[in-house]
C-alpha cells in the first residue's frame, strides 16, 4: 500500500504541473505559440484549469494520506531474511524520494497556479 501511495500522489501531483506550471512555463518563456497548438492538441488543459482548486485538493489529499502511511510504515519490521530486508530498505527509500519528488512537484504546480498570477 505504501509504495502504491506514493505512485499515486506522484500522478496527482504531476496533473497539477500539466494544468498550471506547464503553460505558465510556456509562457514566460515566450513561448505562447506552442502552448496554443499544445491547448488546441490536448483540450483537457484547459477543463484541468478550470478545475484547479478540486485538482490541487484531491492531490494534496493524496499526498497527506502517501505521507501518514510513510509514516506509519517506518515502524513496521522488515524481514529477517537478509535478501528480503534488502529489498525492504529499498523499497523504503524509493518510496520516500518519490514522496518527496511529489511534494516537490505539488509545491511548484501550487506556486504557479495560485501564488505566480497575483505577482506577475
Amino acid at each position: 500500500m505504501r509504495g502504491f501511495s506514493s505512485w499515486l500522489s506522484l500522478f496527482a501531483s504531476t496533473s497539477t504541473l500539466l494544468c498550471c506550471a506547464l503553460p505558465s512555463l510556456l509562457v514566460v518563456l515566450g513561448m505562447g505559440a506552442t502552448m496554443a497548438g499544445l491547448v488546441s492538441a490536448v483540450p483537457q488543459l484547459i477543463w484541468l484549469s478550470q478545475h484547479k482548486v478540486w485538482i490541487f485538493g484531491g492531490s494534496a489529499l493524496m499526498l497527506i494520506l502517501a505521507i501518514y502511511l510513510q509514516y506509519r510504515a517506518r515502524f513496521e519490521p522488515c524481514p529477517t531474511d537478509p535478501l528480503l530486508a534488502k529489498a525492504c530498505d529499498r523499497s523504503r527509500k524509493w518510496s520516500f524520494i518519490i514522496l518527496l519528488i511529489s511534494c516537490g512537484l505539488w509545491l511548484i504546480g501550487a506556486f504557479f497556479a495560485f501564488i505566480a498570477p497575483l505577482i506577475f
